[in-house]
């Protein structure tokens, strides 16, 4: 007569609870040596567990750091791809996170799909958020290594590195610009929740693209309340920061000029009537006596041609705050014959004066603001499919959205300028994890 298989999970059952009872008698738990080694792993342990402690199987930070690990590498964009790469982690490194160990096999298990899932639709997400963004800054600064990506002995350069490298000498940034950070918003397209799709905004710095932080709001009208607990956190003292005219109102730019001592610019349009008439006026009159105030940039790739003239003159903040400067700008557009189809005009405000930024200096700062389009937008779409996702379940989508974040930061710091080049070259388990020192 066989043994009955009952009695396995209840000898599993009774060892979770021995486990549970001598962790809580033992008290905290010592410094982690590993915590102490990756920075990505100090971050992401503060991460508080929304989960109750009775009950628990697998601690958070094994599946966040398995998580963040696994959207580095190509093909990991949905979580059941994302569990599948964690489920051949190797023993030693499940035993440096403090994956849990089955008492009668003696093996480190990982977190199941499901447990995956459960878990990152509790997490919150301005926490995750604060640990993933926190680790850019500290590398940003200074304060910690940059990653190391992997690549071949024999790889020819990347196409974005040889373009930005004729770009620079083709097209030279203005001596002394200020460092810049874009803000904006993405509707993360293939989510439904109950109150909605997801909208995230985040705040991108131009040189780089590094991710600086990001909020979560109810839609695109949320977008312009969603600026003071965005930049808050961040230190932006200095900084110019570029926002769309939906940010233009009178309360973000006292926000920004006085709390966050920053400077910014900001576009004008409809929903500021008076300040966009009042640059009208200012900004009337023949381009001769403009010519000492005016800038011109041309272009040429893609497939088309671009031509941006911009316009600029001196103004108070009798209409808005701080404003210092206004200008105008106009980009004519089209194909690689040089015959021009189209025109744009946009006007905005800065808080910059003609000292501290010129004409040159504006045309770079509002061409330097579609880096959140070109470099974060664009890239999660295409290269991580995020439009594609299928998350539906509490703050999954976001924390999803914010280790894509972790891993674009990852590679850029890395200075990696095509991300899915570096997504294809962590093949190896063990570089995947040695990017974070693990």
């Amino acid at each position: 007569m066989t043994t009955s298989s009952l009695t396995d999970p209840v000898v599993d059952h009774l060892a979770d609870l021995a486990l549970w009872e001598a962790e809580l008698a033992a008290g905290p738990a010592p410094a982690d040596p590993l915590s102490m080694a990756s920075p990505l792993v100090a971050r992401l342990a503060q991460v508080p567990d929304p989960r109750r402690p009775r009950g628990r199987r697998h601690p958070l930070l094994v599946i966040l750091v398995l998580t963040a690990c696994a959207t580095l590498v190509a093909g990991n964009d949905s979580l059941t791809a994302i569990r599948q790469w964690a489920a051949r982690t190797p023993q030693d490194v499940l035993h440096r996170l403090g994956a849990r160990r089955d008492p009668l096999t003696s093996r480190y298990l990982v977190p199941s799909e499901r447990t995956f899932r459960r878990v990152l639709a509790a997490v919150d997400g301005d926490a995750l958020d604060t640990a993933t963004c926190g680790y850019a800054a500290d590398v940003a600064r200074g304060d910690t290594p940059a990653p190391q990506i992997p690549a071949g002995v024999d790889e020819p350069t990347e196409r974005e590195q040889r373009r930005a490298a004729t770009r620079a000498f083709t097209h030279p940034a203005p001596a002394g610009p200020l460092p810049a950070a874009a803000i904006d918003g993405k509707l993360l397209h293939g989510t439904r929740t109950p109150t909605g799709q997801v909208f995230l905004v985040a705040a991108v710095t131009h040189d780089r693209a590094v991710i600086l932080g990001q909020r979560q709001v109810a839609d695109k009208r949320g977008e312009a309340t969603a600026t003071e607990d965005l930049l808050t956190p961040l230190n932006v003292a200095g900084m110019l920061l570029t926002l769309d005219a939906l940010h233009t109102n009178r309360k973000t730019a006292r926000l920004i000029t006085g709390t966050l001592n920053a400077h910014y610019m900001l576009i004008l349009k409809g929903n500021q009537p008076l300040a966009l008439r009042a640059a009208h006026t200012l900004l009337s009159g023949t381009d001769t006596e403009f010519a000492d105030r005016t800038g011109v940039d041309a272009d040429r790739g893609h497939g088309r041609t671009e031509r941006r003239t911009i316009r600029v003159t001196g103004c108070d903040d009798t209409l808005f705050p701080g404003a210092r400067q206004v200008f105008r700008l106009r980009r004519d557009t089209g194909g690689l014959d040089g015959i021009r189809t189209s025109k744009q005009i946009i006007h905005g405000r800065v808080s910059l004066d003609a000292t501290q930024a010129g004409p040159q200096h504006l045309n770079a700062y509002v061409r330097g603001h579609w880096s959140v389009e070109t470099r974060l937008h664009w890239t999660r779409d295409v290269t991580f499919n995020e439009d594609d996702s299928q998350l539906r379940t509490g703050a999954a989508p976001r924390n999803v959205a914010a280790m894509r974040n972790l891993a674009l930061n990852t590679f850029r710091l890395a200075g990696r300028a095509n991300i899915a080049h570096a997504r294809r070259d962590l093949h190896d388990r063990a570089d995947t994890f040695a990017v974070y020192d693990i």
